[in-house]
């Protein structure tokens, strides 16, 4: 296990990004970035590649809009995890717990309120409950791919103390394997 100085000191680097991501979303919360002006440098772009008449940009554009929902939440949930995985010390040290998913998930879901509530406020933009729970059913996605992700990793790949042959984890040791064939 590290160190207090090392774990304190990677806890930091760890938070650096989840607060860059935090910008982000505070920039796109804007006026700037509202429907009408979103839709004002796509449409062009929509209408040259693909032909799209204004009425069907409108569904398009109602889809990237909340993709970019999803996927900025996602993205924010995964680096919330990553940063309090570095500063809450849990037990047996695992690599994916619950504590953290959940600090996650907590805090990705009050950003999204927080943003919308914002939102209220500003005469081009709308905030909705929909969108918060859009936003934080994206924050329960994303932990949810991050703890089959390190479920999967940890009982597929074989452990390698240091200096040693690689050592699988749910092996029994030779002394206790039973003799006893499973008949069908």
């Amino acid at each position: 296990m590290k160190g207090p100085v090392q774990r304190s000191s990677s806890a930091w680097k760890a938070w650096i990004p989840a607060l860059v991501w935090l910008g982000v979303i505070a920039i796109e919360s804007t006026a700037s970035l509202s429907s009408e002006n979103t839709g004002r440098f796509l449409y062009p772009i929509f209408h040259f590649l693909f032909g799209l008449d204004p009425v069907r940009f409108v569904t398009w554009h109602f889809l990237i809009r909340k993709t970019g929902h999803v996927v900025g939440y996602a993205i924010l949930s995964i680096l919330l995890f990553r940063a309090w995985r570095a500063t809450i010390v849990v037990k047996n040290d695992p690599r994916w717990s619950m504590v953290w998913a959940r600090a996650a998930l907590a805090m990705t879901a009050l950003v999204a309120s927080l943003d919308e509530w914002h939102q209220t406020f500003l005469p081009s933009r709308t905030g909705t409950i929909h969108d918060v729970v859009l936003d934080t059913a994206a924050g329960l996605g994303a932990q949810i791919l991050l703890y089959l992700w390190f479920r999967g990793n940890k009982t597929g790949a074989p452990e390698t103390p240091q200096g040693g042959s690689p050592v699988h984890r749910f092996a029994e040791p030779a002394s206790h394997q039973s003799s006893n064939t499973l008949i069908d």
